[in-house]
């Protein structure tokens, strides 16, 4: 029964574009498609859930080009939330909710965050109000891990 409806397959070998000139724009090309109900793709690329192809990383930059990543499932669950936390957490190239650190921690303490949450920049909060950002370039010659973080964040915020 599928293969009546099925008249030829093709594979990218079989397939090659001429280069020509035409008159239809890139600009103009809108190439989204819906990958189930409720689910759009700007662009028809999903990448495969493998653990050596997509893990958070890949699915971030996959979604950031408008495609979409699948998580593979080769993690303990707590991994896999993580990974998940990761992806949902850099949603349109915003973090909707940011690890922060206090003024007063220690640089050391700031590092291992850091690392944990494999970021470049932390923001710097007392209470809920921002009063500084510490970035890798804040500390990239610091050796000294038991000063406060306020010696040498960067203070002024846009």
């Amino acid at each position: 029964m599928l293969e009546d409806r099925l008249r030829e397959c093709l594979t990218f070998d079989d397939v090659l574009l001429v280069p020509a000139y035409s008159e239809v724009l890139p600009k103009d090309v809108d190439v989204r498609t819906r990958l189930c109900k409720g689910v759009e793709l700007n662009i028809p690329l999903v990448s495969a859930a493998m653990d050596s192809v997509t893990e958070a990383r890949a699915a971030i930059t996959m979604a950031r080009e408008g495609g979409i990543g699948i998580l593979h499932k080769n993690l303990p669950p707590a991994d896999q939330a993580r990974e998940v936390e990761r992806v949902k957490r850099a949603e349109s190239g915003m973090v909707l909710a940011p690890v922060t650190v206090r003024p007063g921690q220690l640089l050391r303490e700031a590092l291992a965050t850091m690392r944990e949450h494999d970021v470049s920049g932390l923001p710097v909060v007392e209470g809920d109000r921002p009063v500084g950002i510490l970035t890798a370039r804040d500390i990239r010659f610091e050796r000294n891990l038991d000063q406060p973080v306020s010696a040498l964040m960067t203070r002024e915020l846009v």
